[in-house]
């Protein structure tokens, strides 16, 4: 018996389309097997069976994302700070110095999941992950960082949606800040001062990012970056001259108003007088709150912190 013609070429079709799809990645499906599927920044897939109750971070910059996206009643365990430590977690139960996390107060928080703050602990995640718990290995440090990292703990904490809507707030604000100056390229250098000295950021630190995302001009950008630091570069003073930057920003660790004195005292100097950034008054200290360490989901803050210095009548 003869099939109808328009049977054999809807077969046909479906045959092709079969076909086709085989040769294109799908986008991974549910796992109904696990809670949530993520990959951390060291690159590895983290299964999660079920929603973790008993969370511990190494970093307090992990503490107000958690909070923003539904999981601050799951975190069981957190590291000393000064800065960063917003209400809800001041009685939650301490696990060390965030440079020197004890893996056996880590352990008596009885976790399921620990997050470890990417290039200060991971050496906490083989000892952790044999006696079977679950790590997450993240970086905070960018914008780009941020955005991702909102995402993968709002995936944690089963609230997706929250995460997606608290990257839209801050896409939205930065936008308004960055809609609101002049689109003029200025030419700024980012100078980092501490007790031990200067050097020069480039565009992987946060104020580096930040005057990136102003449409700024780093002077340092693709400078030669320090061994044990890929986001600065060795301070020259010949150098800086020859960059002549329109505007400087001082980032700072210390006490603030021992470094600004010092760098005015610096700054009388022969040869920085002739930079314009200096000669104009054009020279700006950057609050430690939000350029020493990540500001996490206050970057908005820290792109209008940055722009209000060079444009003050910014509202």
């Amino acid at each position: 018996m003869k099939r109808p013609l328009s049977v054999l070429l809807a077969a046909m079709l479906a045959m092709v389309m079969l076909l086709a799809g085989c040769g294109q990645e799908k986008p991974q499906a549910a796992d109904s097997a696990n809670f949530a599927v993520v990959t951390d920044d060291l690159g590895r897939k983290v299964e999660l069976k079920e929603k973790p109750s008993r969370i511990v971070v190494t970093s307090a910059s992990f503490l107000e994302p958690l909070e923003a996206v539904g999981g601050a009643d799951l975190v069981a365990g957190r590291p000393d700070s000064k800065t960063k430590m917003p209400d809800y977690a001041k009685d939650i139960a301490s696990v060390g110095k965030v440079y020197q996390i004890d893996t056996e107060k880590v352990l008596a928080c009885q976790p399921d999941l620990v997050i470890i703050n990417k290039g200060m602990n991971e050496k906490l995640v083989d000892a952790l992950e044999a006696n079977g718990i679950k790590t997450l290995v993240l970086d905070m440090k960018s914008y780009d960082d941020v955005k991702r990292e909102v995402a993968t703990l709002a995936a944690v904490t089963g609230n997706p949606d929250k995460g997606q809507q608290l990257i839209h707030d801050m896409d939205d604000k930065i936008a308004v800040v960055k809609s609101s100056i002049p689109q003029d390229r200025r030419k700024v250098s980012i100078i980092h001062s501490t007790n031990q000295g200067l050097t020069v950021q480039l565009d992987g630190s946060i104020a580096g990012s930040i005057a990136n995302m102003l449409g700024w001009e780093n002077v340092a950008s693709g400078s030669q970056p320090l061994e044990k630091n890929p986001d600065a570069a060795p301070y020259s003073m010949e150098t800086l001259v020859a960059q002549n930057p329109e505007i400087i920003f001082v980032t700072s660790m210390g006490k603030l108003e021992a470094i600004k004195a010092s760098m005015e005292e610096t700054m009388q100097g022969p040869a920085w007088q002739s930079i314009p950034a200096v000669k104009n008054k054009q020279v700006y200290y950057l609050p430690q709150e939000l350029f020493l360490l990540s500001p996490g989901i206050h970057y908005p803050e820290a792109v209008a912190e940055m722009a209000k210095c060079v444009y003050p009548d910014l509202k």
